[in-house]
């Protein structure tokens, strides 16, 4: 019997890191995720992968906050070893972000280095940390956004971060090919969560917008997005790297 894979997931408490937790855990691979300040949420994930035949603990994390870095590698490192006996993961999903939706008139610098701090410099300095504790072999998913292709009024400012991630998911494959770690990007569309304060969950207007400038006629579901990173993540498309994959049911085509 082959050894379990293990992946670390930011933000899996809830919203799209919730759900693509549970479908590794349907594929057979065990979890960490962190959340930032719901620890029930996170609990609730671990109870349910556990549920389901699998293992998996809930780390505290601010992706915002570069200096605790260092600590919390050292966390990961310790339940590696302590409930796997293991010294490595295999895949990383930087999936942890906020929402943010300002003109650009009145984006203040507060608010730019906020969303620079949890989408590009926590990405790039968090993974950088966790590099030694991820596997030769294994694999990392950087999570974009439909808006890095299409341009919608508010979100200058996060789609200029989520359109860097992408360059650094390219980068990231060629200097992390020779331990053969492949890196993509997968953009989700617009999906009805709590995320941006669930406008597009909850704001009847926006969904219906939405849901008539897509071409499958509806808005996101987070199981819309889950399936996908864990099928990336598969050895079925060992051979994919350094792509930008959108899940967006087919926004603004």
């Amino acid at each position: 019997m082959s050894e379990r894979k293990i992946a670390l997931i930011t933000g899996g408490s809830r919203g799209l890191g919730r759900d693509t937790a549970l479908r590794l855990a349907d594929r057979g691979v065990d979890v960490i995720l962190t959340f930032h300040s719901r620890n029930a949420d996170a609990d609730a994930v671990v109870a349910e992968i556990e549920r389901r035949g699998g293992r998996a603990v809930a780390l505290q994390l601010d992706t915002a906050d570069a200096a605790s870095f260092p600590q919390f590698a050292d966390a990961v490192q310790a339940q590696l070893q302590s409930i796997w006996q293991r010294e490595q993961f295999d895949y990383l999903v930087n999936n942890a972000g906020i929402g943010a939706n300002s003109p650009f008139a009145e984006t203040t610098e507060a608010q730019f280095d906020l969303l620079m701090a949890v989408h590009f410099k926590g990405v790039y300095f968090l993974t950088q940390r966790l590099l030694p504790l991820i596997a030769d072999g294994g694999r990392i998913v950087n999570i974009s956004s439909g808006l890095a292709r299409f341009s919608f009024p508010g979100y200058s400012a996060y789609a200029a971060m989520k359109g860097a991630v992408e360059v650094l998911s390219r980068y990231w494959a060629k200097e992390l090919g020779a331990r053969g770690i492949a890196v993509n990007t997968v953009a989700p569309g617009a999906i009805a969560t709590d995320f941006s304060q669930g406008t597009v969950r909850d704001n009847p207007e926006v969904n219906a917008y939405i849901a008539s400038q897509t071409a499958l006629g509806r808005v996101g579901e987070p199981e819309d997005i889950g399936g996908v990173i864990a099928s990336l993540l598969s050895e079925d498309n060992r051979w994919i790297n350094a792509q930008r994959i959108e899940a967006s049911g087919g926004m603004f085509l």
